[in-house]
């Protein structure tokens, strides 16, 4: 039982997170075209877009911020991919300036560290 509650805790905190960077992105005049986009191949957090430029940001809430960065693994930046080619077979009108995919790091009090074009295909 406690697995399940741990899980739920943070699922809670990862919304959490995701709000408030969904929040941020938006006072800096990003536009937040999807939220937890799913498909069979992958995930994406948020899906923003700004003067044409789209990116794809995977958001990571940890007590730490170096903890939070640790845990992008290899595995999770194929499903991001993945998720992102889906996304873009589906909304190919975006994305005209160009694309990136950032991770923003959340730690236990808020603060955010965004790295900017932070994975990279290929």
């Amino acid at each position: 039982m406690r697995d399940a509650t741990q899980r739920q805790a943070a699922e809670s905190r990862g919304r959490s997170a995701e709000d408030r960077v969904a929040s941020r992105l938006e006072a800096e005049g990003w536009t937040v075209l999807a939220r937890r986009f799913r498909n069979k191949g992958g995930e994406i957090d948020l899906v923003v877009e700004r003067d044409g430029l789209l990116a794809f940001v995977e958001v990571k809430a940890r007590a730490a911020l170096s903890d939070a960065a640790l845990s992008v693994s290899p595995r999770q930046q194929a499903r991001l991919l993945a998720g992102a080619e889906a996304w873009l077979a589906m909304h190919p009108g975006h994305g005209w300036a160009g694309m990136r995919f950032d991770v923003v790091l959340v730690d236990g009090q808020g603060r955010m560290r965004r790295i900017a074009d932070a994975i990279r295909a290929g």
